[in-house]
């Protein structure tokens, strides 16, 4: 009675260990999960970040193409500035002939 008392005591202890080392192996394994869990959040934000790099860079090609397409436009057009200029020498020079002309006549009204 006794021997099977104490082979009962010892099954009951060998189940104990297992059910602990059980335990053990389950927080292992959720551990794992949890660490590709992680894994996974990082692989989706990468990749959600490379599709917005790749949207940033193509929005960056498509300004650096204007950019260079106003650039050339100015310099085709660069040769037009010099008679711009001349236009607007010219219509300074009346603009100060008229307002000298303005301030003739308000000197010949108040007298």
């Amino acid at each position: 009675m006794e021997q099977k008392l104490d082979k009962l005591t010892d099954n009951i202890s060998d189940i104990k260990s297992l059910i602990h080392s059980f335990n053990k192996t389950l927080e292992n394994i959720e551990n794992r999960l949890s660490r590709l869990e992680q894994m996974d959040r990082i692989e989706h934000r990468v990749e959600v970040n490379q599709i917005d790099l790749s949207d940033i860079k193509e929005s960056l090609q498509r300004v650096e193409d204007v950019q260079s397409n106003v650039i050339k436009e100015i310099k085709k057009n660069s040769g037009n500035a010099e008679e711009v200029k001349h236009i607007n020498r010219r219509l300074d020079s009346h603009l100060i002939k008229l307002a000298k002309a303005e301030e003739e006549i308000i000197i010949l009204k108040n007298k």
